[in-house]
């Protein structure tokens, strides 16, 4: 993938901050994300967090941890996590509440055993809750604005069965200010939240090692 000067990535972030602007607006902030797939054309540049890989910290996760069973992928945008998981044996759901993203990813990862879905986050099927081994949610919530991000965060916990494993990865609030997004790094408190009535067995702060600034990330576990 080419990589892009900084006056595109500016670029770039002011129109995604435009879109989320607009759509908050039309009081339904979470339509920006089908904007934005459907008006990037089929141009990857244009999603800044599809890089064509998995993420690493899920790769590291995996590394060590590698059960099989039925895996979630939340948001999945162009499917690199999902595709991922899927080669490792894993029977891979994954959802997006762009169709855009979902038609554009089902071509990209076409032969892998992955159910691609459109579904929003907010009002999931309920024949989902309990049945999942594993749930994967990367860079969603931080994407999502304060008033339905809580409300969105209390969907994922539920979803697991007995044993099952939920990971979020996304930015770190490290200094308590709120910054303009999306993506708005999340906070300690928020990210705890996220598991409330699972037990929190990891929670790393980190630098992503293709990260060429000092932005702190974060990967928290949970398991039922």
């Amino acid at each position: 993938m080419r990589v892009m000067s900084e006056k595109e990535i500016a670029e770039l972030r002011d129109r995604i901050h435009s879109m989320a602007r607009s759509a908050e607006a039309k009081s339904d902030p979470l339509a920006w994300f089908e904007d934005l797939y459907e008006s990037s054309e089929g141009n990857v540049s244009m999603i800044p967090w599809s890089r064509g890989d998995p993420h690493q910290f899920l790769v590291e996760w995996t590394e060590s941890n590698n059960p099989k069973g039925k895996a979630l992928v939340v948001g999945s945008g162009l499917g690199e996590d999902a595709a991922y998981l899927a080669k490792l044996g894993w029977d891979v759901t994954a959802f997006d509440i762009s169709p855009t993203a979902i038609e554009w990813s089902s071509r990209i990862h076409d032969g892998l055993n992955i159910q691609w879905r459109v579904e929003n986050l907010l009002d999931l099927p309920q024949d989902w809750t309990g049945q999942w081994d594993l749930v994967v949610e990367v860079h969603i919530l931080q994407a999502i604005p304060e008033e339905v991000r809580y409300p969105a965060s209390e969907k994922l916990a539920p979803l697991l069965a007995l044993d099952g494993t939920l990971i979020s990865i996304g930015l770190f609030n490290s200094s308590g200010e709120h910054s303009e997004g999306p993506p708005w790094p999340l906070s300690e408190t928020f990210i705890r939240s996220i598991g409330e009535g699972l037990n929190q067995i990891a929670l790393e702060v980190k630098k992503r090692q293709e990260d060429d600034t000092d932005r702190l990330r974060y990967i928290s576990v949970w398991k039922r």
